[in-house]
Formats: structure tokens, C-alpha cells, sequence
């Protein structure tokens, strides 16, 4: 989880970022190498010529996926923070929980101690026609 010195946070992203970067740069130095041994060895060299402009096509794809990429330690440092908030908030909502439970339950105690005395005047009033028709 993140952790809550100041700064730890901004290295993990520049790390991940770091990571990232390594990676993607990784990936296109083996994309071209490949397609320079391909062009070097293949019988079907015009083909291999289109491929480039299929890739120049995905241009904007490419920037939008780097642009993400860019992003992705940040997202993943704020998710892990409000994890890190929440595993924080289960105590106080244990709490919370065991208030209202306790609120809920004196409620129902006082509501059924209450319900004998609204009755009893009636029971009294009952008992006392009774006794005053004998």
C-alpha cells in the first residue's frame, strides 16, 4: 500500500514511470530490429514495405496508448491510496456500527418498556367501571 512519508509516493511513479518508458522503448528497438532483419532476409520484401505505412496508420493510436501509459503509475498511486484510506476507515466504521446497532437496540428496549404504561391507564380505567358497577 502507499506509504505515507512525503515524497515515497512520487518516487514509486517515477520508478513505474521509468519502468514504463524502458519497456516501450524496449518493445520499439525490437520491433525495428525485426523489421530490418526481416527486410534483409524475406523473399517478400514488397509486402515488408507496406508494413512501415500500416504503422504510420496507427499513429494517434500509439500516442493515445503512450499518453495512458504516462499515466497509469499516477491512477495506480491514487487507487492505492484511497485503499490505503479505506483499510484506515474500517476501525472508526466498526464504530459507527456498533453505535447505531446499540442506538437501534435501547430504541426498541424503551419502545417496549413503553407500551405497558400507555396500557395500564386503560387496564385502570377497565378495573375501575368494573368495580364501580358492583
Amino acid at each position: 500500500m502507499a506509504a505515507s512519508g512525503g515524497g515515497s509516493g512520487s518516487g514509486r511513479e517515477e520508478s513505474a514511470k521509468s519502468a514504463v518508458a524502458d519497456q516501450i522503448s524496449q518493445s520499439v528497438q525490437s520491433t525495428s530490429n525485426i523489421l530490418h532483419l526481416m527486410l534483409q532476409s524475406s523473399p517478400s520484401h514488397s509486402q515488408l514495405m507496406k508494413l512501415p505505412k500500416n504503422l504510420l496508420a496507427k499513429t494517434s493510436t500509439i500516442k493515445n496508448t503512450e499518453m495512458i501509459l504516462q499515466q497509469m503509475p499516477q491512477v495506480i498511486s491514487a487507487l492505492d491510496e484511497h485503499v490505503e484510506n479505506g483499510l484506515h476507515s474500517v476501525p472508526h466504521l466498526n464504530t459507527v456500527v456498533q453505535l447505531l446497532s446499540n442506538m437501534r437496540s435501547s430504541q426498541l428496549k424503551s419502545l417496549s418498556s413503553a407500551q405497558p404504561t400507555q396500557q395500564e391507564p386503560q387496564v385502570l380505567e377497565q378495573h375501575s367501571r368494573r368495580t364501580n358497577s358492583l
